[in-house]
């Protein structure tokens, strides 16, 4: 039975004492809601070891890690690092971190190898641009994202990702994919992993929208049967939006 995850990356906001903040009122949010919706925060790095003092039933990931375990890399952070602030979870190829960063399928195998190596979950990004999505590639651009990265994996290994589809051109833009839209790509992508695997792995593998969703359409999405819940910005800075969108299921 896969997991139904709502994860909230936070970006490059919120100071230390705001996260802090944030992470408390979700966490009593959560606390006071039970449901079998596994809740993940991904505040930015200078915060992941305060806010997991304070996490209960939430869990708590990176939005990144460095491709090297260790050594000369001014600025950059290990998953030995961030295994050891108590952070479970780390964000891996998010669409902000391939276009701005230019992060390619090479960076994005070697990191999450990484990760599985020191026992985090990855929470796997791979989407379409609009040029690509407009030219009809979005499926092709999908599968080559996955064959050059996480489909080189083994089962026991591939069964500790998440997978998250971001379809770029819905993130930020005011543009949303529809929920047909959203199941259409991940009904393809637990196709994909059918083929290369099995059924069984297929059938247990988490994979969660990244596209704007929000309070007023998390539901529709959620409804959908291959859409195992959201990886969400903007709104999960909001506690009582973020908590709205937990309940959709």
């Amino acid at each position: 039975m896969r997991k139904k995850i709502v994860a909230g990356n936070w970006k490059m906001n919120t100071t230390l004492s705001e996260g802090i903040e944030l992470a408390r009122q979700v966490n009593s949010l959560v606390e006071n809601n039970p449901s079998d919706v596994t809740v993940v925060v991904a505040p930015p790095f200078i915060h992941l070891a305060e806010i997991r003092k304070l996490l209960t039933n939430v869990y708590l990931a990176a939005q990144n890690c460095a491709s090297e375990s260790r050594g000369a890399f001014t600025g950059e952070v290990s998953v030995e690092m961030i295994k050891s602030t108590g952070a479970q979870y780390v964000i891996i190829g998010h669409s902000e971190r391939r276009s701005y960063f230019k992060e390619d399928n090479d960076t994005l195998f070697k990191k999450t190898k990484l990760a599985i190596d020191q026992e985090l979950i990855p929470i796997f990004c791979c989407g379409e641009q609009l040029s690509e999505r407009e030219a009809g590639k979005y499926f092709s651009t999908v599968k080559d994202q996955l064959d050059e990265t996480i489909f080189k994996f083994d089962e026991r290994q591939f069964r500790k990702i998440v997978i998250a589809y971001e379809p770029v051109w819905a993130i930020g833009t005011g543009v949303n994919a529809t929920p047909q839209q959203a199941q259409e790509m991940h009904k393809f992508i637990r196709e994909l992993i059918a083929k290369k695997f099995n059924e069984s792995l297929a059938e247990d593998t988490t994979i969660l929208y990244g596209g704007s969703c929000k309070p007023s359409n998390a539901k529709e999405l959620f409804d959908n049967p291959d859409v195992d819940g959201g990886l969400i910005g903007g709104a999960s800075l909001q506690a009582g939006d973020f908590m709205a969108i937990i309940q959709s299921f």
